[in-house]
């Protein structure tokens, strides 16, 4: 679990959010966690694999 946070800093270039408040910081968090699993997920499963699974999910 430690390495998903390290590597989510190291992304983000720090610690420090761009954004103020909680609910801006809510959402720049989520966005950065999205684009980490979709990452992954791609990775696992391959590009073409994943465009597939997408399709079938209706995204």
């Amino acid at each position: 679990m430690e390495h998903v946070f390290g590597t989510l800093k190291h992304w983000m270039g720090s610690t420090h959010f761009q954004t103020r408040r909680l609910g801006h910081v809510a959402a720049e968090m989520s966005l950065h966690v999205l684009a980490y699993n979709l990452k992954r997920v791609i990775r696992i499963l391959g590009f073409a694999k994943t465009m597939r699974a997408m399709k079938l999910a209706g995204v």
